[in-house]
């Protein structure tokens, strides 16, 4: 017994010390920094990054033991590697409430949503939750067999189009009814991250777009003032082309809108150059083009990964990334970029589940342990090194960080070349960090943690690494 104890309390000190934050107060809810509003805090006024992957519904099973049990895994290899935040679309055939009659909601499929929200709060997981998805009142079934519908036909009884929907006061009335139900539900559970209006609005069945914007200034209030103490915020579709640009600028900068976020992939089809670019320039780009936009909120890519041409599926090359080369670039190119969280990753099943590579999370908890961009007033910057190195930094008050990505490895050499990463090795950096006293490197493919110094010219050699380097300077 004693060296049971002993063997869980090694454990714990050694998988919890990797652990950027500690696990929240259950009592503590999350809300935009009141000290510096390009990120989150808690409640408490402790910075709080939201680590994690979408796991927006499980597929092909419908009984609740199999869904719990779903959750439960998910969660817990979620939370094993410093894991704190997933997003759940409540419109789903398992979720939704409002599965029978219009108006009239299910408290049963309630209390399987409420077992879910318990399990999160078991392994310290926020949840955001999507409320709605569907894009025609009827004849849009699932796509394929995992998938879900994307119709609503409960509603077609007295609401015959889309349009009926979001400029009628009896569609908006359905609507904020739904959201009524689950204000009183959970609306005082700090366990849930916040709320999102419609996943990928802009993709609704309309002919004319402007009736979306107008709705969703509208909900975006009359939504935040029935859950006050959570998150309100609004989704569109994949930023993949020019004209995509403009409706993520004029949604990010909706007032109401908590957070600006993005859904981006990395697509062959995409008439967007970038979204062919390798994966860390293209989730970097998405958030620095929103901190254009809005540079006064938290930016989060919020949906990101691969898929063939024009979303015909998911990412044939997701096969040969069994090391997680992409899954790397999704989570450290953002935060680096500036966001408020590493970028979340959309196929949890194809891609992170079917590969096992849930450890690339606790690889990037240790790689920010100890760094605080509120508390260091932290700005991020980007530079193009020698040897076809990029260098993504965030400088910050006491200690700057740096990701340094060698851009010889990309998912068409690695992936679709099969050509194997090389060695950097005998690499100089010129110490971007004034009155840096203090060098250290961490290796999140090996998990490793090295010293080293600062030369009396300014330049710091480099241990060999391959695809990427931490590099944190302190004075």
């Amino acid at each position: 017994m004693y060296v049971r104890k002993l063997v869980i309390t090694l454990l714990y000190f050694f998988v919890g010390e990797c652990f950027a934050q500690k696990p929240p107060l259950s009592n503590l809810f999350v809300q935009v920094s009141q000290k510096d509003e390009r990120y989150l805090a808690l409640s408490d006024g402790s910075t709080f990054i939201p680590i994690g992957a979408n796991i927006c519904f499980p597929r092909l099973i419908s009984k609740e033991a199999e869904v719990l049990r779903y959750y439960n895994h998910y969660f817990q290899q979620l939370a094993a590697n410093g894991g704190n935040f997933t997003r759940i679309w409540l419109s789903v055939p398992l979720f939704e409430v409002e599965n029978k009659e219009a108006g009239s909601y299910d408290v049963q499929q309630a209390e399987r949503i409420d077992k879910v929200l318990a399990l999160a709060k078991k392994y310290n997981i926020r949840v955001k939750f999507c409320l709605e998805h569907f894009r025609k009142i009827t004849n849009s079934p699932a796509p394929f067999p995992s998938s879900v519908p994307f119709d609503r036909p409960v509603y077609a009884a007295d609401i015959a189009t889309m349009e009926d929907f979001f400029l009628t006061e009896k569609g908006k009335k359905r609507y904020l009814e739904r959201v009524d139900f689950f204000a009183k539900r959970y609306g005082n559970n700090p366990t849930v991250f916040g709320w999102e209006l419609w996943n990928e609005v802009n993709a609704v069945n309309v002919k004319e777009k402007e009736i979306l914007l107008k709705w969703t200034q509208e909900m975006l209030m009359e939504v935040k003032k029935r859950l006050p103490r959570q998150l309100v915020m609004q989704t569109l579709g994949s930023f993949d082309s020019e004209s995509s640009s403009e409706l993520y600028r004029t949604y990010s900068q909706l007032p109401q809108n908590q957070l600006a976020q993005a859904h981006r992939y990395l697509d062959t089809g995409a008439t967007l150059a970038i979204c062919q670019a390798p994966m860390d320039e293209l989730g970097s780009d998405a958030v620095r083009t929103l901190k254009r936009f809005s540079p006064e909120k938290p930016v989060i890519l919020s949906e990101v990964g691969g898929v063939e041409p024009h979303h015909a599926g998911p990412l044939k090359l997701y096969e040969k990334d069994t090391v997680g080369t992409l899954i790397h670039d999704i989570l450290f190119a953002p935060f680096f970029a500036g966001a408020a969280a590493p970028g979340q990753s959309w196929h949890w099943d194809y891609y992170l589940e079917k590969n096992k590579l849930w450890w690339h999370f606790g690889r990037f908890v240790e790689a920010v342990k100890g760094f605080d961009p509120i508390a260091e007033k932290s700005e991020s910057f980007y530079e193009t090194l020698s040897n076809q190195l990029k260098m993504y930094g965030l400088r910050g008050a006491k200690t700057t960080l740096l990701w340094l990505r060698d851009g010889a490895a990309t998912w068409k050499t690695e992936l679709a070349e099969g050509q194997p990463a090389r060695t950097v090795s005998g690499q100089l950096l010129q110490n971007p960090m004034k009155n840096a006293r203090k060098v250290s490197f961490y290796d999140p493919w090996k998990n490793r943690w090295t010293k080293g110094k600062v030369s009396a010219n300014g330049t710091i050699d480099l241990p060999d690494f391959r695809r990427s380097l931490i590099v944190k300077l302190e004075k």
